[in-house]
C-alpha cells in the first residue's frame, strides 16, 4: 500500500536529482519515506537519494519496491503549475500508479523492479578534504571550464579550494579561500573529473545554497546537498579520471 500527497514542485525537483544520471530507478518505499540507490549505465557515477515522509502533506505506506521510468514522470510534471499538489496511489495488483495533478488524472504503468539494474553498494569513503559552498559557485566554474576542456580538476591547497580546467591552449582556474566558503576542511586533495558528469550533477546542485564536496587524491568525489526543504538528501559519487604523466 502506498498513497501520498506532495507539492508538485518539490517532487519534480527531487526526481530531477535522479534523472540527471539514470532514466529509470528502483524506489524503495517504507513508512519512513522513499529511497533510491543507483549507478549510471557507464559505471562512472552513483547516487544515493532519500525523501522523508516529512516532505509530504500526507503519506501512508507499507514496505514495497517499485520501478519507475523517470522520463515519463518528468514529462507529466512539465505541465504542473507552481502551486499544484500531486496525489499518488499505488495499485499493487495491476502494478500501476495513479497520479492526480492540477485537475489531470494519469494512470502510469510501472516497471518490474527486477528488470532494473540492481542497487549498487555505495562505498563508505573517508576523504581528507571537504569544501562547503553555494551551488551556483560550482555551476559558474563548470560553465567556464566547459568552454575550454572536457574535464576539470578539483582540489584543495592549504586553505584554498580550487576548480581548474586546461585545454590545448587555454586554462581557467577559480580559487575560493576559506573566507569565501561556507566551510573548509583542508587536506591533501587533487582529482580530475569528466565535465559531462559534473555538468549533469550541477543542474540540480546549482539550486542549493549549501553543497558539500568531499575530495581526496585521485579518489572519487562526493557531492551532496539537501532537497525538499531539508526533508530529503541526495549524494553523488563520481569516479576520477586518472591523469597521465
Amino acid at each position: 500500500m502506498f498513497k501520498a500527497t506532495i507539492d508538485a514542485d518539490i517532487l519534480k525537483s527531487s526526481i530531477e536529482t535522479l534523472s540527471v544520471l539514470v532514466d529509470e530507478a528502483r524506489f524503495r518505499i517504507s513508512p519512513e519515506g522513499l529511497s533510491v540507490r543507483a549507478v549510471d549505465p557507464a559505471n562512472v557515477a552513483m547516487l544515493s537519494f532519500e525523501l522523508s515522509s516529512d516532505a509530504f502533506d500526507e503519506f501512508s505506506a507499507d514496505d514495497c519496491e517499485i520501478g519507475m521510468d523517470l522520463s515519463k514522470i518528468n514529462d507529466i510534471f512539465s505541465v504542473a503549475g507552481r502551486d499544484d499538489k500531486v496525489t499518488m496511489e499505488l495499485d499493487e495488483m495491476s502494478q500501476k500508479m495513479s497520479l492526480r495533478l492540477g485537475g489531470l488524472s494519469y494512470t502510469l504503468a510501472l516497471l518490474d523492479p527486477s528488470t532494473i539494474r540492481a542497487e549498487p553498494r555505495i562505498p563508505q569513503l573517508e576523504l581528507p578534504a571537504e569544501a562547503v559552498l553555494n551551488g551556483k559557485e560550482l555551476q559558474r566554474a563548470v560553465k567556464a571550464a566547459e568552454k575550454i576542456s572536457d574535464h576539470m580538476l578539483l582540489g584543495v591547497e592549504a586553505d584554498v579550494f580550487y576548480m581548474e580546467a586546461e585545454g590545448d591552449t587555454d586554462r581557467v582556474r577559480l580559487e575560493m579561500p576559506k573566507s569565501e566558503l561556507i566551510d573548509l576542511k583542508s587536506g591533501d586533495a587533487r582529482s580530475l573529473f569528466s565535465l559531462d558528469y559534473l555538468s549533469d550533477i550541477v543542474k540540480p546542485a546549482s539550486k542549493s545554497n549549501e553543497i558539500t564536496i568531499e575530495l581526496g587524491k585521485d579518489f572519487p568525489v562526493k557531492i551532496g546537498f539537501s532537497i525538499a526543504n531539508g526533508a530529503g538528501k541526495i549524494g553523488y559519487l563520481l569516479a576520477p579520471r586518472i591523469e597521465s604523466d
